[in-house]
């Protein structure tokens, strides 16, 4: 039987000679999504299988004997269940990255940011049989060749390193007014390293773009909630910025910040921008420049493309602060690495590290007011 011919999308991470491809391996105990995955990861020149389980259980003892770059897990399974597999799988897996491929069930939900809490680099929604189109199958390569491409995998370490320019350095001035979060894929887990690192002390409002499917965003407010220990509400038009309180985007529209007197309101926005994110960074730090200009702080975090670079920009020459994950702690430094390598950056850092300079600029500048 011919090989089906490769999905047409982003161009495939060349080995150096001698080098292996992608190393993928299939959790999953449904054997029409097994094959169907299986074809889909055989047909692309620069991807192999190299194991597939069908149990949490089974995919320990395989990922143990074969490394993989990138696992295909699937939540819902006899046995400990993908869930319950996944810290060890991520111990024993020596840097290869977890793909959680769920349904959009509520309960799927829970699960899957669950699973993104804990270390799975990103996921993709589960069709039904017979919606395996594709445009799933490009979305899936995609996804697994950005994540083979993560520094854990070896593929961008045998490449030059990334000239970083300059770190900027802001003196503390005035009391900063809001933080404003982007992230994106393996954004979840630094998500909750940041905001669980900072300090009861660090009570500005906290605004938070994820690049998530909108049924989730319910449950990635509890999920911030519960990691960082505060409030957490989905935002929506007119929802006043309270202190302390972490403001998500919605799935459906892009979040924004305006002020209304000594306040700062979100509103949602729906218009096209260049990253073709929906939510996207780019218009939350946009309006952040406009409504809180050197008063504002941003931080990029682990995901791919360039989304958030455009508004930093702005909210650099608006006299914001912007600060950037770093690259051994990012699942993709796609991002982060756009804003670093245009010099927006006051600091490259690890989450927990971000958190420690927030929360000391923002004491500073409270000292400077006393």
């Amino acid at each position: 039987m011919d090989r089906p011919a490769p999905l047409t999308g982003p161009p495939p991470h060349r080995p150096l000679a001698g080098r292996r491809t992608i190393r993928v391996m299939i959790v999953d105990d449904s054997l029409v999504a097994r094959t169907v995955l299986s074809r889909i990861v055989e047909a692309e020149p620069d991807c192999e299988i190299v194991a597939k389980a069908t149990t949490g259980e089974m995919a320990i003892a395989r990922i143990s004997e074969t490394p993989a770059d990138v696992i295909l897990l699937d939540l819902e399974m006899p046995g400990m269940g993908g869930i319950g597999a996944l810290p060890k799988i991520l111990e024993l897996a020596r840097g290869g990255q977890v793909l959680v491929v769920s349904s959009l069930t509520a309960e799927g939900a829970e699960h899957t940011l669950a699973a993104l809490s804990m270390g799975a680099a990103d996921t993709l929604l589960k069709p039904r049989a017979g919606e395996f189109d594709a445009e799933y199958g490009r979305a899936l390569i995609a996804k697994i060749r950005a994540l083979a491409g993560s520094p854990a995998t070896g593929f961008v370490a045998a490449r030059r390193p990334v000239p970083v320019a300059p770190l900027r350095r802001n003196p503390a001035r005035e009391e900063p007014l809001a933080l404003a979060i982007g992230a994106s894929t393996g954004g979840i887990h630094a998500l909750c390293l940041l905001l669980g690192a900072l300090p009861k002390s660090f009570t500005l409002p906290i605004f938070v773009v994820q690049h998530l499917p909108e049924s989730f965003m319910g449950t990635l407010a509890r999920q911030l909630s519960a990691a960082s220990g505060r409030p957490a509400v989905v935002a929506g038009p007119g929802t006043i910025a309270e202190a302390g309180r972490i403001h998500v985007a919605p799935g459906d529209g892009h979040m924004i910040v305006r002020r209304e007197g000594a306040r700062l309101v979100t509103g949602i926005a729906h218009h096209a921008v260049p990253s073709g994110c929906t939510p996207s960074v780019d218009p939350l730090f946009e309006s952040l420049a406009d409504s809180a200009g050197g008063r504002a702080l941003g931080v990029i975090l682990s995901g791919m493309g360039r989304d958030g670079a455009i508004g930093a920009a702005r909210l650099v020459q608006a006299g914001g602060t912007i600060f950037a994950q770093d690259a051994a702690t990012s699942a993709v430094w796609g991002m982060p690495r756009a804003v670093a390598e245009a010099g927006l950056a006051t600091a490259v850092l690890p989450p927990d590290q971000i958190a420690a300079r927030l929360a000391a600029m923002t004491a500073a500048a409270q000292a400077v007011r006393a």
